[in-house]
């Protein structure tokens, strides 16, 4: 009997899951993030090249 005392209070204790899902929120805002950044940073490499080349063939 005790046994399933315990189990019914590990099932309806919500602390753990609460965690979980801050955890997996903030997985999933640190993707995002990351795949944001990523792309920002090839648009701006691309840009600096666009412009390094324009102004060598200016140059030239």
């Amino acid at each position: 009997m005790e046994m399933a005392i315990q189990i019914q209070r590990l099932w309806s204790e919500e602390e753990g899951a609460t965690a979980l899902e801050y955890g997996l929120l903030a997985a999933l805002i640190a993707g995002v993030i990351i795949v944001a950044v990523t792309n920002l940073g090839q648009v701006a490499s691309n840009t600096f090249n666009t412009i390094a080349n324009s102004m060598s063939a200016a140059a030239s």
